[in-house]
């Protein structure tokens, strides 16, 4: 029997520094109508979907940047969207900046069904740097204004499915998806924000839209999962953000890919039972996984096991 859920990965364009909350949940709202027409039960919008990339900008006094975070969620400015997805029967992924009641900033991401949040994650891989680099024409603070993420990666059943959630450059690192795989995991999704240009280091511009598929059909393949990569995309003052979000069942195959880097809805029919297959095959953990042979082999290597693994 087959588990059908028609998924929507809601891919905005660029938030300029003054567009407020209530302009960019609008435009999520309109995104969801459109999801609904097309008989979506879950949607995925980007990493930072209320605000613009604001770790590009430095600051001295870190709590300058504080405007940028939510104090609740839902809030006044956001709860016209957990409203229209109750009333359209559609969970939904959402990526924003967290501020805790005791002081702690995460970059955070909460699955929302029935109009209530039924999961949070908060960004474990955060990139970038803490100082200002004079050297980039923009920053990437990450590291300055985020804290890492302490709820590690769990996952929940929602759509007759076992949902998991990463954020950005949590994409990129194979224990996001495996920590989530041996839970079981069905789905796996994921907001970013990522610019065309690493300034970080030389790389040939075209290389960040490989590596940003690349990544996610791996971690599909290897996992069994289904991927859901939704960017935030375009000119954000100034800076070139990519798009190409994308739908990857769990041949690692892409199933359906946004073409523009504006607000974009794409659309893909998943049968999460199709996931079971690797689960139980080639990537069947409990007949082909092998942890006792990595002490033998990190022992000829001369690489050392940290505790706990």
């Amino acid at each position: 029997m087959s588990r059908k859920l028609i998924v929507g990965g809601a891919q905005l364009g660029p938030i300029q520094p003054d567009e407020s909350r209530e302009s960019a949940v609008a435009r999520m709202v309109e995104l969801l109508r459109e999801a609904k027409s097309h008989g979506c039960g879950l949607v995925v919008f980007p990493e930072m979907a209320l605000s613009t990339f604001f770790p590009r900008y430095y600051a001295e006094d870190i709590t300058e940047m504080d405007h940028h975070f939510e104090r609740e969620m839902p809030n006044d400015a956001v709860r016209p969207l957990f409203e229209a997805a109750a009333e359209a029967d559609i969970a939904f992924y959402l990526g924003y900046c967290e501020l805790t009641p005791d002081g702690h900033h995460y970059n955070t991401s909460i699955l929302v069904d029935k109009g209530k949040i039924i999961g949070k994650y908060r960004k474990i891989h955060l990139p970038g740097h803490a100082e200002l680099d004079e050297n980039r024409p923009w920053q990437h603070l990450e590291k300055r204004y985020f804290e890492p993420g302490n709820l590690g990666w769990p996952v929940w059943r929602c759509k007759g499915g076992i949902m998991g959630m990463g954020l950005c450059n949590d994409r990129r690192w194979p224990e996001t998806y495996r920590v989530m795989s041996l839970k079981g995991v069905e789905m796996t999704m994921f907001g970013y924000n990522t610019p065309d240009r690493n300034t970080a280091a030389p790389e040939p511009n075209h290389l960040r839209m490989f590596h940003n598929h690349l990544t996610m059909q791996a971690g599909a393949y290897q996992n069994s999962t289904f991927v859901v990569g939704v960017a935030k995309a375009g000119l954000e003052d100034g800076c070139m953000l990519i798009g190409g979000s994308c739908i990857v069942q769990p041949s690692g195959e892409i199933i359906a890919q946004a073409s523009t880097v504006e607000d974009e809805l794409i659309v893909a029919t998943c049968d999460l039972d199709l996931a079971k297959m690797g689960k139980e095959t080639v990537f069947n953990y409990a007949k082909h996984r092998r942890i006792e042979h990595y002490g033998i082999i990190c022992s000829q290597t001369g690489v050392e096991i940290p505790e706990g693994v």
